[in-house]
């Protein structure tokens, strides 16, 4: 049985209580229960990957505004940080190794690809806006993260020199599973994405062996579309 990193009564510090709260009252009741993935989330502090105006908001169970733009407009142009229980729930689903190389594609503030860093091998991550590029470098950079490098790329179409690659993670919602992407991935290999249409969408887990692609959806959410990804009307292998 997993217990909670903490005690509330043993927390001082305001940021430190923010902390505890956002993964014990919105992290684990949403099945996030894995202890190396709980206590990962205490240590890569969020506070740090946000905008600076954000600050107070980095522990709040929203989608937070990049780029000094609206909620509203940053959700609908993908300038975004996802939810701090949805990228848990996909940091533990697709049960990174300390040999995987990773690809994210959307780095946003850098955050995801901390996470990530931190149990992976190394971290390629691709963002299409450079300014949101540069902040992500920037916050991994003073984060101390050396195993993780972000590119201004368009993850929809742009070759990717690094791969193949053990995982591959979509920090934001497509129509549906990028083919192009699934070749990318080494025999062995899980890609995870969040697909589909609003108001219905879900968290797809895609495994290759050898040329076969076997597909789990085990949960479902909503979440901005990442940016360039076209917008089909069927999917299919």
């Amino acid at each position: 049985m997993n217990m909670p990193l903490n005690t509330s009564a043993n927390i001082s510090d305001p940021i430190e209580q923010a902390r505890y709260n956002m993964i014990e009252q919105q992290i684990r009741p949403w099945n996030v229960l894995d202890a190396d993935v709980l206590e990962l989330l205490a240590v890569v502090h969020r506070e740090d990957f946000v905008p600076p105006a954000c600050r107070s908001m980095a522990f709040m169970d929203i989608e937070i505004p990049l780029l000094g733009t609206d909620a509203e407009d940053a959700v609908r142009l993908g300038h975004s940080m996802l939810q701090p229980r949805i990228e848990a729930r996909i940091l533990q689903d697709v049960k990174i190794l300390p040999t995987d190389r990773v690809l994210e594609i959307g780095a946003g503030s850098g955050y995801m690809a901390a996470l990530l860093a931190h149990r992976a091998q190394s971290v390629v991550s691709l963002e299409i806006l450079p300014a949101l590029a540069e902040m992500a470098q920037d916050n991994l950079q003073r984060a101390g993260v050396t195993n993780a490098h972000v590119r201004v790329s368009d993850g929809s179409r742009d070759a990717v020199p690094e791969g193949p690659f053990d995982v591959i993670v979509l920090s934001g919602s497509v129509a549906e599973v990028p083919k192009h992407l699934l070749s990318m991935l080494r025999d062995g290999g899980r890609l995870a994405a969040i697909v589909g249409q609003e108001p219905v969408m879900r968290f797809t887990l895609v495994r290759r062996t050898s040329e076969r692609f076997e597909i789990t959806s085990p949960w479902d959410t909503i979440a901005p579309r990442l940016v360039g990804f076209a917008e089909p009307s069927g999917f299919s292998f």
